[in-house]
């Protein structure tokens, strides 16, 4: 059964040159740069706070790396507001995130930059004209409205936008369609930092008098969940959790978000109860916060003018239209049917040392114009993806997408006709 709505006329309140939608890392990489570049840009994010999983989602840290100006620019700066009580030689570039002070950080740049920002506000449809995107439909308390622009970047980490417009993709694993699990971090006081230890990663594996802590965790704490990532925050006594795990999740549906996020909430106290019993230094921890917006690692890969696969990875391809270079971490394949890493994922035994580069083609859609792809949606493999999604690198890829729709603009060109050298002069480091 289905239901007709009422046409109507829509205001448009607003026209830029270039509009972004998603305030994770890859939209603020998108919209910094652009605007950074001389272009006019409206930043579209849905939350009431911008910074994605790195702030909304309560992120412990950067991982992986990349060559990029401005993360080197968010990473400096963060560890100026971080430890500004410390002696000058404890203030250097470091990962860990301290969520509050970086939403604060995030609104400074988009200001200095001139970036028009609306908050509270979800991307629902958009506007397309023989295959080309014109514009955003957005809807909010405000009502629903039209913002206008050159050029669109997707930096929704789902790709909302790019399929809206008929973006071709497909989701999850090429052979199955299954997609990694999600989850949603939180934070516990009360922790010994003295004692607490602080396991990065599935394949650290824990001794304690009780017995070795990831396999404990499989033994006793309710599937999916089932493996212990602990790390420190930038605050006395608070860690942060990376702990719950939900399975045969889709990010791109509302029910199935919702489901995730009552597994995880529900598996929230059954970790705690367990760190407090198995893991030295958290006998009397307990939650203090958590995220607001469940952390989904994989939905829709999109099918581009080129696309990124493992090998180009395990090579350190050095494509001569890099728009990304230095990009390093691991096939990061969380287990697609329960806890821990999957059989297909490498972390410790990486092979691979050196950083690669992505193209620019992956940030084109094969087959629609006006639109550029950031983030963890852009054309690439299922196990590419799994190296390409984490939030520096992502960041990266906003950068470049972001300095690309401003020269689109500037020379009144399609994105896919950019000029890769003068391009890859703005990203130069």
């Amino acid at each position: 059964m289905n239901y007709t709505e009422k046409s109507r006329k829509l205001p448009i309140r607003g026209d830029y040159d270039v509009i972004v939608a998603g305030s994770g890392p890859s939209g603020m990489g998108a919209a910094l740069s652009a605007a950074r570049a001389g272009a006019s840009v409206l930043l579209l994010e849905y939350f009431g706070s911008v910074g994605g999983m790195s702030t909304t989602g309560m992120m412990s840290h950067w991982t992986g790396r990349v060559q990029s100006k401005l993360y080197t620019e968010l990473l400096t700066r963060s560890a100026q507001r971080y430890f500004t009580d410390r002696p000058e030689n404890e203030r250097g570039i470091v990962n860990t995130i301290d969520p509050e002070k970086l939403k604060k950080l995030y609104l400074d740049m988009l200001n200095e930059a001139g970036v028009k920002l609306l908050l509270y506000t979800f991307a629902a449809d958009t506007i397309v004209e023989n295959g080309t995107v014109k514009g955003v439909i957005t809807e909010n308390k405000s009502g629903r409205a039209v913002y206008t622009a050159r050029v669109v970047v997707d930096a929704t980490g789902d790709g909302d936008i790019a399929a809206k417009s008929g973006a071709e993709y497909y989701i999850g694993r090429e052979s199955d369609s299954l997609m990694q699990p999600a989850t949603l971090m939180f934070k516990v006081g009360g922790v010994d930092y003295s004692r607490a230890v602080f396991p990065p990663s599935f394949e650290t594996l824990v001794p304690t008098d009780k017995g070795e802590l990831q396999q404990l965790a499989n033994e006793k704490l309710p599937h999916p969940s089932g493996h212990v990532l602990l790390y420190r925050s930038t605050l006395p006594g608070i860690v942060t959790c990376n702990m719950t795990n939900v399975t045969g999740i889709d990010g791109s549906s509302a029910e199935s978000l919702t489901e995730g996020e009552i597994v995880c909430r529900e598996q929230m106290e059954h970790i705690v109860k367990f760190l407090r019993e198995y893991v030295p230094g958290y006998e009397h921890c307990y939650i203090v916060s958590s995220g607001s917006m469940l952390g989904i690692r994989e939905t829709r890969h999109f099918r581009g003018v080129r696309t990124i696969n493992e090998e180009d990875i395990l090579e350190a391809r050095q494509f001569d239209d890099w728009v990304v270079r230095g990009a390093h971490f691991n096939f990061d394949v969380h287990n697609i049917t329960g806890a821990g890493l999957d059989r297909t994922g490498v972390q410790h035994k990486f092979p691979q040392l050196n950083g690669y580069t992505i193209p620019y083609g992956c940030l084109v859609p094969e087959k629609v114009d006006g639109l550029l792809l950031s983030g963890r949606c852009i054309s690439g493999t299922h196990m590419a993806h799994s190296n390409f999604r984490v939030m520096p690198i992502c960041l990266g890829i906003g950068e470049a997408a972001g300095y690309a729709a401003a020269l689109s603009v500037k020379y009144g060109i399609s994105p896919r006709d950019v000029n890769i050298s003068e391009l890859q002069s703005l990203l130069a480091l």
